[in-house]
């Protein structure tokens, strides 16, 4: 098991965003988060990534208890985030922010970085090759020296995951990755991440709305409504469960709502 969160509650002034969540995931496979919007799936995941503090709660990555860690250690420990809205340098190319993503790995200091020489040079040579791999593998060699800002939204998207890849972690977040993306675009994702759970192994924790998408790619489905786990388990049984239909329809066209 990669990762088990274990009856996570998290509270803003009072307002309970996540109430007793549990869920795990197992190495190397692609688990879907899904839920109507404010139904908590990126709370959870700020919980995981480090950026929001569960209030009570165990989230165990690996052996190690990673409630309550700054993001910077938990990103040491191999997890990598992509956001909704992409978080890129956008006044730098594709080549230069994936190459960011290998920050974790470089161990050259401030002076030998600076003078280019020796273990540094060895290290940035082995971290752009590295970084040419992941270009290649997410198919962006034609856009490699163009900068961010003058790409399409889902071009960006996918530099984004190259750059969480280039970490080389043992767990992935997705924060619906498909937003944005019209209908070719999302083929693409998700033939992408099929590749990158078959051929890197990767496990990945996947926030999604798209549940077509969902059906077809996950391994295994979570759900959550008003910030409490509703269903878990297979794609079939799941997306099938009366309350899953009702959180998504029934009470959909009602209720006003807020983000993630």
């Amino acid at each position: 098991m990669v990762l088990a969160v274990d009856d996570l509650t998290l509270e803003f002034d009072g307002l309970r965003a996540l109430t007793g969540v549990s869920m795990s995931i197992d190495a190397g496979a692609l688990a879907a988060l899904v839920g109507p919007n404010g139904a908590g799936k990126t709370c959870l995941l700020n919980c995981v990534g480090g950026f929001y503090a569960p209030t009570s709660g165990r989230i165990v990555f690996g052996d190690v208890a990673i409630q309550g860690l700054p993001p910077h250690r938990i990103a040491a420990h191999g997890v990598a985030r992509t956001f909704q809205f992409v978080e890129l340098f956008r006044g730098m190319t594709v080549l230069d922010n994936i190459l960011l993503g290998r920050h974790r790995h470089m161990r050259a200091g401030i002076l030998a970085g600076g003078l280019f020489w020796g273990r540094s040079r060895r290290e940035e040579t082995a971290h752009r090759r590295r970084v040419e791999e992941i270009i290649e593998f997410l198919e962006l060699e034609r856009t490699r020296n163009e900068l961010v800002a003058s790409l399409p939204f889902g071009v960006q998207k996918l530099v984004a995951i190259g750059r969480a890849l280039a970490m080389e972690p043992a767990l992935l977040l997705l924060d619906e990755p498909s937003t944005g993306m019209n209908r070719e675009e999302k083929e693409n994702l998700a033939r992408f991440l099929l590749r990158i759970k078959h051929e890197l192994g990767m496990t990945m924790l996947w926030v999604e709305h798209d549940m077509e998408l969902v059906g077809d790619l996950a391994d295994t489905v979570t759900v959550l409504d008003f910030g409490q786990r509703i269903a878990a388990g297979p794609p079939d049984a799941v997306l099938r469960d009366p309350r899953v239909i009702e959180a998504y329809l029934g009470r959909a066209g009602s209720r006003e709502r807020g983000g993630g």
